[in-house]
């Protein structure tokens, strides 16, 4: 059974959920997860897999029941550090963490402004342009879907986003010469709805993208970190991001199964493998592997 709470920060109001148990018999940390542009709703097949875990999950401010005051729409990785922060002293931390995409780079903040927050940190496919080696074209890619959201709408902005994100490799002359793909292939509205507030399509998020990682202050963390990517985007953007953190940090990131999104629901509008991810998960966790 969850439980949902608010709390105030510095210019939001952030919900949280606590399944489970506070504090813990046993002692052991609230496992946490978080991801970005994705709120709690997105870790729901996942936590399920964690019956003997308090599981936490929150929704970034400004997203779902989060809301802000700090009259700004941009996603800053350091702001959502201090929401992340603050939910974790309200649930009694430490915990142990797991954060996805957005919420990979937001928890890389986190343990670098909070070092004493997290005992293992599971990052998980960060979207961190700076870091590749082709971090130039990857940028120039990032803007370019961005560009065509700008101009076409959400259902054009997403398909180019999903050619972007689905790119295997670095990002080539090849790359660059495609046409934007037909939204219509994907299942996606080729209406333009006039919006253009899409965190993930828009600028709001560049904060996230262009994080730079302070690896000194990461590696005298008493965290344990391990960075992770998916068997099936190993060579995608993200992914890519997640192995080269982990080379910074002098590691090799660790595979989990699926993709992306692979803690998603076996039944969901983009499949995962939730199941296989939890065990995943559950291993690292407890074993170090």
């Amino acid at each position: 059974m969850a439980t949902t709470h608010t709390l105030e920060t510095d210019g939001a109001q952030i919900a949280y959920d606590v399944h489970g148990e506070l504090p813990t018999a046993d002692g052991t940390p609230p496992l946490m997860m978080i991801g970005q542009p994705m709120d709690a709703s997105g870790f729901t097949a996942l936590a399920s897999h964690f019956p003997e875990r308090t599981v936490v999950t929150y929704d970034p401010r400004g997203m779902s029941r989060s809301t802000r005051s700090d009259g700004l729409v941009t996603n800053d990785p350091e702001v959502q550090a201090g929401d992340i922060h603050a939910v974790i002293e309200a649930v009694g931390g430490p915990v142990d963490l797991f954060a996805s995409s957005g919420g990979a780079v937001s928890a890389l903040a986190l343990v670098t402004a909070y070092p004493e927050d997290v005992r293992t940190l599971v990052a998980h496919e960060p979207p961190l342009v700076g870091v590749l080696p082709d971090a130039e074209a990857a940028r120039r890619a990032t803007t370019t879907f961005q560009e065509v959201y700008a101009t076409r709408g959400w259902g054009a902005g997403m398909a180019a986003f999903m050619a972007m994100s689905n790119w295997q490799g670095p990002f080539t002359d090849e790359y660059f010469a495609q046409s934007v793909p037909d939204p219509a292939q994907f299942g996606l509205p080729t209406q333009d709805d006039g919006s253009r507030d899409d965190p993930l399509l828009s600028d709001r998020s560049e904060a996230i993208t262009t994080y730079r990682p302070d690896v000194a202050a990461l590696q005298a963390a008493p965290t344990r970190i391990v960075l992770a990517h998916g068997t099936e985007s190993a060579e995608v953007m993200m992914a890519r991001g997640a192995q080269a953190v982990a080379a910074l940090l002098g590691q090799e990131s660790v595979e989990f199964p699926s993709h992306h999104g692979g803690f998603s629901a076996e039944d969901a509008q983009w499949p995962g493998q939730a199941g296989a991810f939890a065990v995943r998960l559950r291993e690292v966790l407890t074993s170090g592997a």
